[in-house]
């Protein structure tokens, strides 16, 4: 296909992409659709022996029902940093103690709360696309480098168009999961 010394690290475009991917996952996943999930409380960060310690290691956290999670804290002295950090974290749910075990009640989401969560899942799925694309200009950037430095015309064109078929196919299953993503927010 290509002469072996300018063969571009396709391997590594795609592992690159494939972690844009991983990241829009998980902020898919912490953004609440009315529907309780373990997963939201993953960027909650707790002041725990003094260090930001994710609330899924001083706690247990539990689906029991569909709106409610829970989380069962270990140590008894991190019950109320935990709250704290619950009630500060931007989720919008209020904590409600009962013993070592906090409860979080997940409220019905309201239409205008729906078509904010689908605006800041518009936002999260744009910053994936930048960082595709980024990737790929940085696959061009070798590209350009293996042309000066005496690759092919025709080996160019073979390798940009490899390029920059592994970007459309990213940003597809971006725009993909961006709609999956909004059709979940906004189901009543």
């Amino acid at each position: 296909m290509a002469d072996e010394d300018f063969e571009i690290d396709m391997d590594d475009l795609e592992r690159r992409m494939d972690g844009a991917m991983g990241a829009l996952r998980s902020e898919f996943a912490s953004l609440r659709t009315g529907r309780a999930s373990a997963s939201m409380l993953d960027p909650v960060m707790v002041d725990a022996y003094g260090s930001k310690t994710p609330i899924n290691q001083v706690g247990t956290v539990n689906v029991p029902e569909p709106r409610m999670v829970t989380v069962n804290i270990w140590d008894k002295a991190l019950i109320g940093p935990a709250e704290k950090a619950i009630r500060e974290s931007g989720l919008g749910i209020n904590p409600q103690l009962n013993g070592t075990i906090i409860m979080l009640p997940i409220p019905e989401l309201n239409e205008e709360r729906r078509r904010d969560l689908t605006r800041v899942a518009a936002q999260y799925a744009e910053n994936a696309r930048v960082s595709v694309r980024n990737v790929r200009r940085d696959g061009m950037d070798q590209l350009k480098k293996a042309k000066n430095d005496g690759m092919s015309e025709d080996d160019h064109k073979i390798w940009s168009d490899e390029v920059q078929d592994l970007t459309d196919k990213y940003i597809s299953s971006i725009d993909s999961a961006l709609e999956a993503k909004q059709a979940e927010i906004m189901q009543v």
